[in-house]
C-alpha cells in the first residue's frame, strides 16, 4: 500500500512540476494551498445559472474532459467531489464583465464571475492547470490532478485582439476556426479580420457580385512578394484565392462568440483596394482595366512613409459612385458582424492619381480642398457617416488622422505610438498596436534561420510593450492589438509558428497587471507552453532558444557578441569550420571572427542539452551584419 501511494505521489508531483504557476497571462492574484484536486468519474459538475452563455461554456468544459476520458456528472448525488459553475448575485466591481474567481482544494471546485465571460476565462486558466499531456491529440489520461489554489483575475485592457490577414493568402473556414480557438485560450478577445487588399477580395457581398466572381482570384505566383513575382500573363486564368461565403461568415462570428471573441472585419480602403478595382476599375480615376494583384512590384518606396503607385489602387474619393460602393459593402458587412466596429483600413492611400486627374482637383476646388490628405479626410469623413447609418462605430489605421478626424472615429495606431497620443489628446478612443512591438510578421530569429523581412520583433521586445504612453489619459487606450500580415505567410501552420509564443507575450501585457509583467518569470512559463503545443502537435517559434548574434568592428576586427534571453543556459560555439558546437568552445566574452573562408556554428544548452536550434553564418554574411 505503501508503494503505491509512493507511485501515485510521484506522478502527482511530476504533473505539479509540469503545471502549476505556468499560466499565461499571469493572474491578477494566485495563491496556492495544501490541497490536491483529483479528477475521475465520480465529480460531479454544479452549474448554478441559467444563463445560456454559462451553460453552453460549461458544457463545452465538461467535453473537453470527456475527449481525454473523464466524464462529469450533473446528478451524482453521492459524489464527495463536486465544481461548481455560477455567477455572482453582488456584482465584485473589481472584476469586472471578464474576471472571475477560481477556487481549487481537495474535494471542490469553484469558479465564479460576474458576466459569462468571466467563466469562460475561468475555464481557460483551469485548462492551463492541467498537466502539458492534457493538450496531447487522441490520448486518454489515467489521471487527472491540480494543486489546489485561489485565483482572483481580471483584464486590464477590454481590447485584446489578434489580426489575420487573409488576403495576400486565403485561409479556410476551418484553419481560421483553429486561429480563433488558439488565441481565446491566452484570453485574446478580439479577432481583427483582415478581408480585403489588393492582393484579394474574400467576403461575399450579393448586391457586388463581381467582388469576389473576380476579385478573390488572382493568378499563382510562387516565392517572395515583390519584383521577383511576374505580372499575370495575357488570357492567364486567375486560379488562386477563395472567398468566404456570407453562411460561412456567420458561422465563423457564432463560432468565436461561443470562445469570448468579437470579430473586427476590415474592408481597406480608400487605398489597398486593387481587387475591387479588378471587380469594378470605374471606381478608380483612370477607369483602365486592372487585375488582382498576384503578389507584384507595383509600388516604390523611398523611406520615412513616402512611396508611390505603380499602379492605381484607389478608390475614387470625387466619385459619388464610390459612395453608393461603400454604402452597399457596409450595409451588408454591418449585418454579418454584430460587434460594435468596422474597420475601414485608411492605410498607405496614394493621393498621386487624385492630383493627376482634372475631375478630382474640380471636386477639391469646389469643396475647398486644399490637398490629398486633406481629400482622404473627406472620404473617411463620409465614409464614418456611412457606418455610423448601419449602427456601427468606425476604427481605422492613423491615416486617418491625416487631414482632420472623423467626430466618433477609432484609431488604431501602428506606425509606432504618435498616432494614438495624437487620437487620444483629442479625445478618441485608441487601440496600440505599433510595429515596434506588434508586427508579427517580422523576424523573430537569427537570419540564418529565419525569413529575413524588412525589420525585426523579438519575444523579449515585444513582451517589453507598454501600451499607455505616460502623456495621455489611459482612459482613451482600449487596448493593443498583434498584426500577421501574410505576405510570407502562405498556411496556416506557419501562422502559428508566427504568431506564438509572441502572441501571448502581447496577452500578458494586456490582461495582466503592469506590476506583475516580469520577463524571467514569463519566459520559464512559455517553455511549458512549447511542450503544450508539442503535444498538441500545433507549430510554434522556439527562436527565442536560440544564440543572438551581434557582430561589430573594434580596432579593424570583426568581433562577435552571442547572448541569450533565457535563463540557465550556455552557448557553444566554433569558428574553424568544425561542428556541431557542443565540441567546441563554451562562450565567456566577445571574441574576434578572424579572416578566412569560415563560418560561425553556435548554439544553446541547458545542462548539457541542447535547447536551440544549431546556427551556421558564413564570415561574408557576418561581415554584412556589421552596422555602419
Amino acid at each position: 500500500m505503501k508503494t503505491i501511494l509512493k507511485i501515485l505521489l510521484v506522478i502527482i508531483t511530476i504533473q505539479l512540476s509540469n503545471a502549476q504557476n505556468n499560466i499565461i497571462p499571469v493572474p491578477v492574484s494566485f495563491k496556492s494551498n495544501d490541497s490536491f484536486f483529483t479528477f475521475d468519474n465520480t465529480v460531479q459538475i454544479k452549474i448554478q445559472s441559467e444563463d445560456e452563455k454559462v451553460i453552453q461554456y460549461a458544457e463545452n468544459f465538461i467535453s473537453l474532459l470527456k475527449e481525454k476520458g473523464f466524464q462529469l456528472s450533473s446528478n451524482n448525488q453521492k459524489s464527495k467531489k463536486t465544481i461548481t459553475i455560477k455567477l455572482l448575485k453582488t456584482l465584485d466591481s473589481e472584476m469586472g464583465n471578464e474576471g472571475y474567481n477560481l477556487k481549487i482544494d481537495n474535494n471542490t471546485i469553484s469558479l465564479s464571475a460576474n458576466k459569462p465571460a468571466g467563466i469562460f476565462n475561468g475555464f481557460q486558466t483551469l485548462r492551463q492547470l492541467f498537466t502539458p499531456k492534457f493538450e496531447q491529440n487522441n490520448q486518454k489520461l489515467s489521471t487527472l490532478t491540480i494543486e489546489g489554489c485561489e485565483i482572483k483575475d481580471y483584464p486590464r485592457f477590454k481590447w485584446r485582439g489578434l489580426m489575420l490577414d487573409v488576403s495576400r493568402h486565403f485561409f479556410t473556414v476551418d484553419e481560421v476556426k483553429t486561429y480563433i480557438d488558439k488565441m481565446s485560450q491566452y484570453k485574446l478577445n478580439v479577432f481583427h479580420w483582415h478581408l480585403t487588399d489588393d492582393e484579394g477580395w474574400r467576403i461575399e457581398i450579393k448586391s457586388l457580385p463581381k467582388l469576389t466572381e473576380v476579385g478573390a482570384w488572382r493568378v499563382e505566383r510562387f516565392g517572395a512578394f515583390g519584383k521577383s513575382r511576374p505580372y499575370p500573363k495575357p488570357h492567364e486564368k486567375a486560379t488562386y484565392g477563395g472567398f468566404y461565403t456570407q453562411e460561412q461568415i456567420k458561422d465563423v462570428v457564432k463560432y468565436a462568440a461561443e470562445r469570448n471573441i468579437t470579430i473586427v472585419p476590415e474592408i481597406d480602403m480608400p487605398g489597398h483596394s486593387m481587387a475591387a478595382l479588378a471587380a469594378y476599375p470605374e471606381l478608380s480615376t483612370k477607369k483602365e482595366p486592372k487585375f488582382v494583384s498576384p503578389g507584384v512590384k507595383f509600388s516604390e518606396w523611398y523611406g520615412n512613409g513616402k512611396f508611390k503607385m505603380l499602379i492605381e489602387n484607389t478608390l475614387n474619393p470625387a466619385d459619388e459612385n464610390v459612395y453608393d460602393f461603400v454604402d452597399k459593402v457596409f450595409t451588408e458587412v454591418a449585418q454579418l458582424f454584430p460587434g460594435d466596429y468596422i474597420h475601414m483600413g485608411g492605410d498607405e492611400a496614394y493621393n498621386g492619381y487624385w492630383e493627376e486627374d482634372k475631375d478630382v482637383q474640380s471636386f477639391m476646388k469646389e469643396h475647398n480642398i486644399a490637398d490629398g490628405k486633406e481629400l482622404q479626410s473627406y472620404f473617411v469623413k463620409r465614409v464614418e457617416k456611412i457606418i455610423s447609418s448601419k449602427g456601427k462605430k468606425l476604427i481605422g489605421w492613423d491615416e486617418i488622422l491625416e487631414g482632420g478626424l472623423a467626430d466618433e472615429a477609432t484609431v488604431m495606431s501602428w506606425r509606432g505610438m504618435k498616432g494614438g497620443i495624437e487620437a487620444a489628446k483629442l479625445g478618441h478612443d485608441v487601440v496600440m498596436t505599433p510595429t515596434t512591438f506588434a508586427y508579427l510578421d517580422y523576424t523573430q530569429g537569427d537570419y540564418s534561420v529565419e525569413n529575413k523581412v524588412y525589420a525585426d520583433l523579438s519575444l523579449e521586445t515585444c513582451y517589453s510593450f507598454e501600451p499607455v504612453p505616460d502623456t495621455v489619459d489611459s482612459k482613451f487606450i482600449l487596448g493593443g492589438q498583434g498584426n500577421l500580415w501574410a505576405e510570407k505567410v502562405p498556411t496556416m501552420p506557419f501562422a502559428f509558428y508566427m504568431t506564438y509564443p509572441r502572441a501571448m507575450a502581447l496577452s500578458e501585457t494586456f490582461w495582466s497587471p503592469k506590476t506583475l509583467k516580469n520577463w524571467a518569470s514569463f519566459i520559464n512559463r512559455v517553455e511549458n507552453h512549447f511542450t503544450r503545443f508539442d503535444n498538441a502537435n500545433l507549430n510554434i517559434s522556439k527562436a527565442v532558444l536560440d544564440p543572438i548574434i551581434t557582430i561589430y568592428e573594434q580596432n579593424g576586427k570583426l568581433m562577435c557578441e552571442l547572448k541569450n534571453s533565457i535563463p540557465n543556459t550556455e552557448i557553444f560555439y566554433t569558428i574553424n569550420n568544425t561542428y556541431p558546437a557542443k565540441f567546441g568552445l563554451k562562450y565567456t566574452g566577445p571574441f574576434e571572427i578572424p579572416e578566412g573562408d569560415l563560418s560561425l556554428h553556435t548554439q544553446t544548452f541547458r545542462n548539457g542539452i541542447a535547447i536551440g536550434r544549431p546556427l551556421k553564418v558564413d564570415r561574408t554574411d557576418l561581415e554584412k551584419r556589421v552596422k555602419k
